[in-house]
């Protein structure tokens, strides 16, 4: 297998990054001619270097399932609604990594998970109130990445949702200068952006709620014309750990 990052014309709206893996010994009957995925710089699973390469823990994920499958790809880094969009029009094959919803459900299939990771409350020191009380919700102030699942979640569950940043750095930031009194997000996300921004992990009291599956959803479309696929992907992804 030989991966390069390739820099082109951008695509609209996008980072015009790409990440090409192409197989130069292929020869099953199965493969497709290129599976093109879709995803968000979204450190640690999916993140972008100073000199454009793409990497992170879920990619590093997908590359070896691939590889297992002898199977040509391609990533393309991107913003998160963008990602969902062109999937959802038939435009690349799937997008990574999410959750389940319904709303992806109809036009998409998830894979087997390529990570699972615990989503926790970041409360600030200065907040006294107990956060499991059901009128917390409603008396403090949250912040959630938007356009999310954890951001769709909160709002349908009645959260005082106040901020809308657009990644975790953001995020952390708000919580950090006293804007909100809770954020929502990915242990290991926040956790990530909180050392980046030199602030000690005990910081912020912790609260676990439930650990999350997060998939590579692949069009409907793609599926109806490789019935085989989803199932073969699965199986490759197994072998990598």
């Amino acid at each position: 297998m030989l991966s390069q990052v390739v820099k082109g014309k951008p695509f609209q709206l996008l980072k015009g990054i790409t990440l090409v893996g192409v197989c130069l010994t292929c020869s099953t009957a199965w493969a497709v001619d290129r599976v093109v995925l879709a995803t968000q710089n979204w450190s640690p699973y999916q993140t972008v270097n100073s000199d454009g390469d793409i990497g992170g823990v879920a990619v590093d994920r997908i590359k070896c399932t691939f590889r297992n499958m002898g199977q040509p790809y391609e990533i393309r880094m991107m913003r998160w609604d963008k990602a969902q969009l062109l999937v959802e029009t038939g435009k690349v094959h799937g997008f990574f990594s999410g959750s389940a919803n319904a709303k992806r459900a109809s036009y998409a299939q998830a894979s087997d998970p390529i990570v699972s990771e615990n989503l926790a409350w970041f409360v600030s020191p200065a907040v006294r109130e107990n956060i499991n009380d059901e009128t917390a919700k409603y008396s403090l102030r949250y912040g959630v990445k938007y356009n999310t699942n954890k951001w769709l979640s909160l709002k349908r569950d009645g959260y005082n949702v106040i901020k809308k940043p657009r990644d975790a750095d953001s995020l952390l930031q708000m919580l950090w200068q006293g804007e909100l009194d809770v954020a929502y997000e990915y242990e290991l996300v926040f956790e990530e952006a909180m050392d980046k921004a030199g602030i000690p992990k005990d910081y912020f009291k912790k609260i676990r709620t439930s650990k999350q599956d997060l998939m590579v959803h692949f069009s409907k479309g793609f599926l109806a014309q490789q019935p085989s696929f989803l199932n073969r992907f699965n199986l490759a992804m197994a072998q990598c750990r």
